[in-house]
């Protein structure tokens, strides 16, 4: 899978702007605010349907228009895919493929398997644990659609829930057979969802421990920790055994939307006792175990982004990652940066075809 060559209108900073691209390498660089990372949130956004750095769909239109489009020519297996992705403000967003709309977003997930590599994702690290649950879900969901189903299906129910636990507060009355409805469904999709997040962190804590070694030279252990309810309870017997405590809360306050991972460095957890280097490495290999899981399961390369990945790592461990990601284990590359000297000197030493945009 690689993209041959894209377009914006009005997409944050551009007016305009089209690029060709590279099948391995392709820099941007740039000083910042230039538009570096809008190319790279673009790619994103046509892989994932949403824009990786802000959700919020009306705000990733240029200031003073109405509206955006970005466009994308990918290959995959010598099969042309032409994505389009378009809005106007009022209306809803459009995701085409080959002319065709999409009913449903979700259906896109997978069709352009990609990762992306930030300084934002710093945020699994120091923000709640609905951030590491989506991370948990993004990945599964590349290449499990049941799965994502699931999970669309079941916070629907959880909705539903916390609505009529609402109404039952407001009415000063509760129904306990209305409850027990939800908790049923629930209870189904929750299992199917929990084994599969357990079976995703069995396969990829191997994979993210051996990429950590190489990027720090093994000179710390790193783990990762799933931390859910549904380990010693069945979700029935949660939402039963806090049922009083919903009704207080007005909220479904049990589940695998409660789920969590601990990243852990000797034991310890990094947000509190690693080093802004040792972060930066630990969410890179995380990032890199995501790329080998999603190849591994849905048999096709990933696109792969490299978002201003000098931030917070000295220049010999960016040498080590772009010597390790420009093995043909790994297909196209994207990778902005602030310098060109310093970008051009490592893309260099790999031996690869390259361009460099000098935005």
């Amino acid at each position: 899978m690689y993209l041959e060559n894209i377009q914006l209108i009005n997409y944050k900073n551009f007016t305009a702007k089209s690029l060709d691209f590279d099948t391995k390498i392709n820099c941007i660089v740039g000083d910042n605010g230039v538009g570096k990372t809008t190319i790279l949130d673009a790619i994103y956004h046509l892989s994932q349907t949403k824009s990786y750095f802000n959700p919020i769909t009306s705000q990733n239109v240029k200031h003073g228009e109405d509206f955006f489009m970005i466009e994308g020519n990918f290959t995959d297996n010598n099969k042309e895919e032409h994505i389009v992705c378009s809005y106007k403000k009022g209306q809803k967003k459009i995701i085409k493929k080959n002319g065709k709309n999409y009913e449903r977003f979700s259906d896109h997930i997978g069709s352009i398997p990609l990762v992306i590599i930030s300084p934002s994702d710093r945020d699994l690290i120091v923000e709640g644990s609905d951030t590491r649950r989506k991370f948990m879900d993004h990945v599964i969901s590349q290449s499990d659609k049941n799965y994502l189903h699931d999970l669309i299906r079941y916070h629907k129910l959880v909705s539903q829930r916390n609505a009529l636990l609402k109404y039952f507060a407001k009415n000063r009355t509760f129904d306990a057979n209305g409850i027990a409805v939800y908790d049923s469904q629930m209870s189904d999709y929750a299992a199917r969802i929990h084994t599969k997040r357990k079976a995703f962190i069995k396969d990829i804590v191997p994979i993210f421990r051996a990429h950590y070694h190489t990027i720090s030279d093994g000179n710390e252990v790193v783990s990762l920790d799933y931390n859910s309810q549904l380990s010693t309870n069945s979700l029935s017997d949660l939402l039963q055994s806090n049922i009083e405590k919903d009704r207080v809360l007005q909220y479904t306050s049990a589940g695998i939307h409660r789920d969590d991972l601990d990243f852990l460095i000797a034991g310890y957890p990094i947000k509190k006792f690693g080093s802004q280097g040792q972060q930066k490495s630990f969410m890179i290999a995380l990032k890199l175990a995501q790329f080998d899981i999603i190849k591994k399961v849905s048999e096709r390369t990933p696109i792969l982004l490299l978002d201003d990945i000098f931030d917070k790592l000295d220049e010999n461990r960016v040498q080590q990652l772009i010597n390790m990601v420009h093995t043909a284990h790994y297909g196209q590359i994207f990778i902005s940066d602030t310098h060109y000297q310093r970008t051009e000197e490592v893309v260099k030493n790999t031996r690869q075809t390259y361009k460099i945009f000098n935005l």
